[in-house]
């Protein structure tokens, strides 16, 4: 698995992707690729929880949203995770 962690600013531009980022979240929910994704409480950034095998294909799912090279976003970190809970 593999946590994204998002930063935001102010930027009018990110709010005005984010519908279309929702419903491609959704989906992605829906075949099993995304566990989980949210904003932080503070809406300074999200955290998004994908389930794929590895970086390159997590590396295609970012590029197929253009939300995540939207100005007002910032990939600001990407980490593997290895749970023991789910």
């Amino acid at each position: 698995m593999w946590i994204v962690e998002l930063a935001f600013t102010d930027a009018p531009d990110r709010f005005a992707a984010r519908p279309a980022h929702r419903e491609r979240i959704t989906a992605l929910h829906a075949e099993g690729k995304v566990r989980m994704s949210g904003p932080l409480a503070d809406d300074s950034g999200a955290v998004l929880v994908f389930d794929v095998p590895d970086r390159p294909a997590l590396d295609r799912l970012l590029a197929a949203d253009p939300y995540y090279t939207t100005p007002g976003i910032e990939i600001a970190r990407i980490r593997e995770w290895a749970p023991f809970l789910t």
